[in-house]
């Protein structure tokens, strides 16, 4: 009898790394569930992920939408059952980072966003997993998630540095149970998010960067190894000069 495929939700996955990795993800194994805030991309994404012989949903949603992400993960669940694998690429920063220009209301949107939204999705995702006795979870952090990162700013550094502790946590807790998290640390990748800098890098900075192909390469790794085994940690960076990432 064929096993069922791992329903593995993604959670931003419009463009950059999410968009790369429901790519390097799709095949007849997963059930992609694609979530993000512009409905268009996902409906164009996932018509690749079945031209390459994968399957996927689309659910739109706004990953600080509390109400929209309980719903689209009871949805997930009546609909295709446990999620088994949970990706969550959904970023933000903004252009004023210092604490010289620091804007509360800024600071509050991005820890809502790459922080309490994570959290949010893990928590939702875990019974299932317990049930299952296994599962897998993949957050995109940062170089500045690993390290401090001059320039990232300081909600954004804030943010990423705090999901080590909320991947860690999960490893310790959740392990005995088959659930295992990888805090995925990328440097600076070529996405639509360093449009964000203070200074916006030219095209020769760009080539010198990650692609969202090359973190997806690494999510594939991450989430193709057995059951038993868990990478906790992983940064990547491009070999010419690693920085303060996403």
């Amino acid at each position: 009898m064929t096993a069922p495929a791992t329903v593995a939700w993604i959670v931003g996955a419009t463009s950059g790394v999410g968009r790369a990795s429901a790519l390097a993800l799709a095949g007849p194994d997963r059930h992609l569930v694609l979530s993000g805030r512009r409905e268009s991309l996902l409906g164009q994404l996932a018509d690749e992920v079945t031209g390459q012989g994968g399957d996927a949903t689309v659910l739109a949603l706004d990953a600080t939408d509390g109400a929209a992400v309980d719903a689209a993960a009871m949805r997930i669940s009546a609909e295709r059952g446990d999620v088994g694998e949970l990706l969550f690429s959904a970023g933000l920063n903004v252009r004023d980072r210092s604490w010289a220009d620091l804007k509360m209301g800024e600071f509050d949107a991005i820890v809502d966003t790459n922080l309490n939204a994570v959290a949010r999705a893990i928590s939702l995702v875990l019974p299932g997993m317990r049930s299952r006795g296994a599962g897998r979870v993949v957050v995109i952090s940062s170089w500045a998630g690993w390290t401090y990162g001059r320039g990232a700013g300081v909600a954004y550094s804030a943010s990423k540095t705090a999901l080590k502790a909320l991947t860690e946590s999960l490893n310790d807790q959740e392990g005995p149970h088959g659930i295992s998290a990888c805090l995925l640390c990328p440097g600076d990748i070529d996405t639509p998010l360093i449009d964000n800098r203070p200074v916006v890098p030219d095209q020769a900075q760009r080539e010198r960067m990650l692609t969202p192909d090359d973190v997806a390469r690494a999510v594939a790794f991450v989430f193709g190894l057995p059951r038993h085994a868990c990478v906790n940690e992983l940064v990547i960076s491009p070999i010419e000069s690693p920085s303060y990432g996403r």
